[in-house]
């Protein structure tokens, strides 16, 4: 019994897998990114969502085989790291686990836990590549330091064209009209009302709004269009960047994948894709094969020196219909 899990911001899933592919448990709970409440946030998450899905599988914590946990914000705050570490002990009851940063998650679902690099575009944007066990991030800084080609950084641009389109320091386009539909402006100095005092700046609520960039994208709006397409300049960018950093030869052909909503929006895809093609170095990009907390399983497996051959890792792939986002 192999359980990943893959704590985000605004939800943790559990789950857990046998050594012949099959999902035997899941579980669902808060999020478990801690920075605001502290690491008894991670200990008290793990500690419910561990006896849900060991509950929902018929077996106890003793019993799991190996876990790995994929934490939010594991790793930008080194002091934090041996409370991170030890906080699954306690309930599992024993140390056949590892944690590491939720990225890890998205890497191993989207390429079933093989060599290659995975890149999320979410709410923020962060980029993972692993080769011969050697695993490298790129990107993950957050919002003030950047986030580039994150939904975050989309919908920012998008305000930003908003209020010039406005003043009129920039031609008045579809995403105009888009926003102040969306966002029930009675005048379009309201924005500033809605996401200063009514949203109080809330990163989901901000980051949702690049679907509007690719609603006025898609109504033909230039900016919008180049805003989009920027985005999947800057994802490629990370991705090339950690193919380097890892160690990947020049000649070599790498496996590429990708996470995260922004991708949902074929501009981004588009673009993401031409951006590779310029590259120097050789891309295969591929659909994602699994959901994020899958592929928590899969390198639980793998790090446990076992992992799954490959008739348990079609049959994995025949029972998830989640296109790995």
């Amino acid at each position: 019994m192999f359980l990943g899990v893959d704590g985000g911001g605004t939800k943790t899933a559990f789950c857990l897998v046998d050594s012949a592919g099959a999902v035997v448990g899941r579980a669902r709970t808060a999020g478990s990114y801690y920075f605001p409440e502290g690491v008894g946030l991670v200990e008290r998450v793990l500690a419910e969502g561990i006896q849900a899905v060991c509950a929902d599988a018929g077996i106890t914590p003793a019993q799991v085989s190996y876990a790995f946990f994929g934490l939010a914000g594991y790793g930008e705050a080194a002091a934090d790291l041996p409370a991170l570490d030890a906080a699954p002990r306690a309930v599992l009851g024993h140390d056949r686990y590892a944690c590491d940063n939720d990225m890890v998650c998205g890497w191993a679902g989207s390429l079933g836990a093989a060599d290659g690099i995975n890149v999320v575009g979410g709410t923020g944007s962060i980029c993972y590549g692993e080769k011969d066990g050697k695993g490298v991030r790129t990107g993950g800084w957050g919002e003030i330091f950047g986030d580039e080609g994150s939904a975050y950084w989309v919908a920012i641009r998008g305000l930003n064209a908003f209020s010039r389109m406005s003043d009129g320091r920039l031609a008045e386009g579809p995403l105009a009209e888009v926003f102040r539909r969306h966002l029930k402006l009675t005048s379009d100095l309201d924005a500033i009302d809605v996401v200063h005092n009514q949203w109080q700046g809330g990163r989901p609520e901000i980051a949702a709004l690049s679907r509007l960039v690719n609603e006025a994208a898609e109504l033909g709006d230039v900016t919008a269009t180049r805003i989009l397409s920027d985005a999947g300049a800057e994802l490629a960018q990370h991705v090339d960047v950690t193919r380097n950093r890892v160690g990947f030869a020049a000649e070599e052909v790498v496996a590429v994948s990708y996470s995260g909503g922004i991708f949902s929006a074929s501009i981004v895809r588009e673009s993401f894709s031409r951006e590779l093609e310029k590259r120097t170095g050789a891309y295969e990009l591929r659909h994602p094969l699994y959901e994020p907390v899958i592929g928590a399983a899969l390198y639980a497996a793998k790090l446990a020196g076992t992992p799954l051959d490959q008739t348990a890792l079609d049959r994995l792939a025949s029972a998830d219909t989640s296109g790995g986002n």
